[in-house]
């Protein structure tokens, strides 16, 4: 029975393997052209590590994707939690080319960066001790719930 069963299965295997090999069962894919404008997005950046790289890569090819116009689309980066330290005078050394980076896309006022006031002080921090890019305000979920009223889109 055993051996049955393992040459039923060989043999299923075998004879169907051929037709996904040159052309698989539902076709392959396609590129779709899309335009993209006037987009307005909030990211909520919470997290350390490869998130923070993660969020500046998203926002920097958003903003490509918009032609980069300042007029025509805004990026809100939302920062509190754990990515907090990244952001902090203190820590850049230790951060050098993820805030060059930062910095960097907040140039052309397409990107910009706000930090939670609240959790910095949690943390015995005050606003001078971020980079002059990074905008504090009052409290992270507050300015997201606020920008979503205004028409951004949430990202994570």
């Amino acid at each position: 029975m055993r051996h049955t069963l393992i040459l039923t299965l060989f043999t299923c295997i075998t004879l169907t393997a051929p037709l996904y090999a040159s052309e698989p069962p539902w076709g392959r894919s396609s590129e779709m052209a899309s335009q993209y404008s006037k987009q307005k997005v909030v990211y909520d950046l919470f997290r350390g590590g490869e998130e923070v790289d993660s969020v500046l890569d998203r926002a920097s090819f958003l903003s490509i994707l918009n032609d980069a116009d300042p007029f025509d689309h805004k990026i809100v980066v939302v920062i509190h939690g754990d990515a907090i330290p990244y952001f902090a005078i203190d820590h850049y050394a230790e951060h050098r080319e993820v805030m060059n980076r930062a910095q960097s896309l907040s140039v052309g006022e397409v990107v910009e960066f706000r930090l939670c006031g609240a959790a910095a002080r949690m943390r015995g921090l005050k606003a001078s001790d971020f980079h002059g890019f990074v905008h504090i305000v009052p409290m992270a979920d507050a300015e997201i719930v606020k920008l979503q009223q205004a028409g951004f889109a949430y990202m994570q």
